[in-house]
């Protein structure tokens, strides 16, 4: 004779614990903060030792841009004030020759910063055919 029924043993819990989850979130957010200045760091680099073809493009199609650690830019051999005037003779060739490749050398003890700022140049112009000349006599 039972006159209450097992009602009260069957209600289920509504309310979920968040106290783990939110150690959970605490713990990882605290291994993002340590862990984000450390990844920020740069990195000396060396540039890879090419092992690949010449390319098959007529020598007419080629121009030389080097960059030079003491500063300054040199287009064909010849030296170039600053990247506006680098810009403006890339523009001229680019306007006589449609086919143009520019070969860009940068001495391996300038920073990384001038390689940079000639593709930058070749960007503007719209000069999209370039290939960075690399070391093959060191294999």
């Amino acid at each position: 004779m039972r006159r209450f029924s097992q009602r009260n043993q069957l209600v289920t819990l509504s309310e979920i614990n968040i106290t783990p989850l939110l150690d959970l979130a605490f713990v990882l957010l605290i291994i993002f903060i340590i862990t984000t200045p450390l990844l920020e760091q740069s990195l000396n680099l060396r540039l890879p030792v090419a092992n690949g073809q010449n390319s098959s493009s007529q020598p007419d199609d080629v121009v030389t841009v080097e960059a030079v650690t003491a500063g300054g830019y040199r287009f064909k051999g010849r030296p170039v004030a600053n990247e506006e005037e680098l810009g403006r003779k890339l523009a001229q060739a680019f306007g006589e020759n449609t086919n143009l490749m520019v070969r860009i050398r940068v001495d391996k003890d300038a920073p990384a910063q001038r390689l940079v700022s000639i593709l930058d140049v070749c960007g503007k112009e719209k000069i999209s055919r370039f290939r960075i000349a690399t070391d093959r006599s060191s294999r």
